[in-house]
């Protein structure tokens, strides 16, 4: 049997939990929706221990060894990594798994930053947020970004060869959000609100590459980048600008602290990506088992 195909995915949080989906539903195996439960499961429980939401009974070597058997090929792979808390504590985060999805086989590797493990070649597939292409390789216009299809004509070929494939529908948006005293009566929270508006407008410091692509350097003129207080949450912050953009579902949060939701100015999700000077049929036969037309997504390449 020939070689598993390398992909990059993410190690932890819902863009793994995206990509074990998919692989879910696009197998033939129902053993596959057992190893997405497995991985989801192990990693929320982790993720409740880092959040000292839970005490564990184990330490972290012994909860590593319950979770991974490398002598079993079916089985999931998890590693130990140092987070960004304070005194860099240890976290235990996927690392590998290999999957059958009949005309093919993958080997899911865990990545910190997928996106740069294919711009690097070191893989030919891989899987990670949009919002790190539109954040390191969309050109900025003075037309704004409006259709995340549109992201591969933005990209100049000189700087990457890495190419959005398919959505895989875990959408979450980038919305425009304010105060309602910032509003004439009629007006809506949108774009063309922007054309004409001067002031603040508060980001994720993160965002500001990613929120001018978006936007246009049209819409930004005489708009000010601000930015939340390192001890208050985003929409609290929007709040006290009047203005901002942040990433929200059903912008509950942002009505608790008085804020209008404007327009959904650009939907982000978890992506599939291919690095288009990696030509082999083995990885076109993986992208035909990947790809599904799935109207969950904003993504139509």
């Amino acid at each position: 049997m020939s070689e598993p195909v390398p992909v990059a995915v993410p190690r932890k949080g819902r863009p793994l939990e995206a990509v074990l989906e998919r692989i879910a539903a696009v197998g033939r195996d129902d053993r596959l929706d057992g190893l997405a439960d497995s991985v989801s499961n192990t990693l929320r429980y982790e993720k409740a221990i880092t959040k000292d939401r839970v005490d564990a009974d184990e330490g972290p070597y012994q909860r590593l060894a319950e979770y991974s058997d490398p002598t079993v090929p079916t089985r999931p792979e998890f590693t130990l990594l140092r987070d960004d808390r304070d005194g860099k504590p240890r976290r235990i985060v996927f690392d590998a798994a290999t999957v059958d999805l009949g005309d093919v086989r993958l080997k899911l590797v865990g990545r910190e930053e997928p996106f740069r493990a294919l711009r690097t070649h070191e893989f030919a597939l891989g899987f990670d947020s949009a919002d790190l292409v539109l954040e390191e390789v969309v050109g900025i216009r003075a037309e704004g970004l409006g259709e995340i299809a549109d992201i591969n004509e933005r990209i100049d070929p000189v700087d990457t060869d890495v190419r959005v494939v398919n959505g895989l529908g875990d959408t979450v948006y980038h919305t425009l959000m304010g105060r309602p005293e910032r509003l004439h009566p009629g007006t809506d929270l949108g774009r063309e609100f922007l054309v004409d508006y001067e002031g603040p407008l508060c980001i994720s410091p993160r965002y500001e590459r990613l929120v001018t692509a978006v936007l246009g350097t049209e819409a930004l003129d005489g708009v000010e980048f601000v930015y939340p207080t390192p001890d208050e949450e985003e929409e609290a912050g929007i709040a006290r600008a009047g203005l901002g953009v942040y990433l929200t579902v059903t912008g509950s949060t942002a009505r608790e602290h008085g804020l209008v939701v404007g327009e959904h100015l650009f939907p982000s999700e978890t992506v599939l990506m291919r690095n288009s000077a990696e030509l082999d049929p083995t990885v076109e036969r993986a992208i035909a088992a990947l790809t599904v037309d799935d109207a969950a997504s904003e993504i139509r390449i």
